[in-house]
């Protein structure tokens, strides 16, 4: 999720506030508010390949269902029980068929992220446009999509085992894992793209990894590729009650071409690139007492001990280049070694986009916490999923190929070995 920049080339877990409170039924105005048009993002559903994608995952039904279900609601609590049910269903629906549960309905490669993404779509399209017979306020409305959000992004579903230990008590315990992906983005350039942070999230939620520091429960959770999401404190409000609660934590992304990052250091800007919805926003990132925002924050993860380990075919780096404006200067200035004392953020190793942002919330979330010292975290770039070389046409392309799929499995399986090294090297540094 890095912007376009040199880095690059073509390509690339605070916020107390949350989402309003959506008001409840007896509170609720008489006067219904016009149902607003379908947001960009949502208009991109009329595709072919989102279509296809849909249609060959067996996903094209949740659309329909959902809207069914919506047309017999007769209440406000009646659509938001509605809603929270079918979200959560649609983010199960995903893992298990990820995962190998249940039948793949369609021919569509079982570790594809793209179902969930699109179908998601389809429902928040719906439930925008829906008129209701009951009045319905812009307020509930705005409750309802939050709900399907959350809940259709697993951000509900973080079940965080008890820490277990062997016969005895002399056993290790059941680590505790928290990682996040992203949402397909460049949709416009393509719109058959794939994000592999989002497949990982699928493939990994709720399993166990084993490690020579033990075993580890992995839960993960999705994000949206929205600048105002993350401004109304989208991921503080996801992952401030169980950071304290985990051993170790990262955010997850796509980033450089043929490689992994473990980004060093993050930082509190805004670049400007264009989210789901082609918004740019470029300043300070928002965050609550701004009075106290540092510029920089920096991974907590054993990053030495992850890119020496040899965990796949992709090249995993230790990166601490940042880009800042320095101390009394005006000019932003590229800084392999990290950022000097007193600059101003302008690019993290991770760029200056939505995965720079997470990484930098995130941790930022962990300090504000008091866990910077006690608690693992940070951010892990993955490379960029491509298709095959006969299949990179956009315009023509299918939506598909076995070189697209291998890829996104080997990157997937990959990330798994850099969660295991990360867990066992943060246990052997705190032991």
């Amino acid at each position: 999720m890095t912007p376009i920049r040199a880095r690059i080339g073509v390509l690339g877990l605070a916020l107390v506030a949350g989402l309003a409170t959506p008001a409840s039924a007896t509170a609720a105005p008489v006067t219904a508010a016009a149902a607003p048009a379908p947001t960009l993002e949502e208009r991109r559903l009329d595709g072919d390949a989102p279509r296809e994608i849909l249609r060959r995952s067996g996903f094209a039904s949740a659309a329909p269902t959902f809207a069914r279900g919506l047309g017999r609601a007769d209440s406000y609590r009646e659509a938001r029980r509605l809603v929270a049910r079918e979200g959560s269903a649609l983010w199960r629906r995903a893992v298990d068929r990820v995962q190998g549960r249940g039948p793949a309905r369609g021919d569509l490669s079982r570790d594809d992220d793209r179902p969930l993404y699109w179908a998601r779509l389809g429902m928040t399209r719906e439930l925008r446009t829906w008129e209701p017979g009951f009045g319905l306020s812009e307020r509930q409305r705005a409750g309802l999509l939050d709900e399907l959000e959350r809940t259709s992004r697993g951000q509900r579903d973080i079940r965080l085992p008890q820490h277990r230990t062997g016969s005895g008590g002399g056993g290790k315990g059941v680590k505790r894992v928290l990682l996040t992906g992203f949402d397909p983005f460049t949709l416009d350039r393509d719109i058959r793209i794939s994000n592999p942070s989002g497949a990982v999230a699928l493939a990994l939620d709720g399993t166990v990894i084993d490690t020579p520091d033990g075993p580890a429960r992995v839960e993960t959770a999705v994000f949206p590729v929205r600048w105002q999401d993350f401004a109304e404190g989208a991921v503080e409000r996801a992952l401030r009650p169980y950071l304290p609660k985990v051993d170790l934590f990262t955010t997850v992304s796509q980033g450089r071409v043929g490689k992994f990052d473990v980004e060093r250091t993050n930082g509190a800007w805004r670049g400007g690139f264009p989210d789901n919805d082609n918004v740019s926003r470029t300043e300070t990132v928002p965050v609550a007492d701004p009075a106290s925002q540092p510029q920089w924050t920096t991974t907590t993860l054993p990053y030495e001990a992850i890119a020496a380990a040899d965990t796949g075919r992709f090249p995993v780096l230790d990166n601490t280049a940042v880009t800042e404006i320095p101390a009394g200067g005006t000019e932003p200035v590229v800084r392999p070694d990290g950022p000097t004392p007193g600059s101003t953020a302008r690019e993290g190793g991770g760029g200056n986009y939505l995965s720079n942002e997470i990484a930098y919330r995130a941790t930022l979330l962990r300090d504000r916490l008091g866990l910077h010292g006690t608690l693992p975290g940070g951010h892990v770039h993955t490379p960029v999923l491509q298709f095959g070389p006969d299949n990179a046409d956009p315009a023509t392309g299918a939506v598909t190929d076995p070189a697209f799929v291998r890829n996104r499995l080997d990157i997937v399986a990959q990330t798994r070995a850099i969660l295991a090294v990360a867990v066992s090297a943060s246990g052997r540094d705190r032991s």
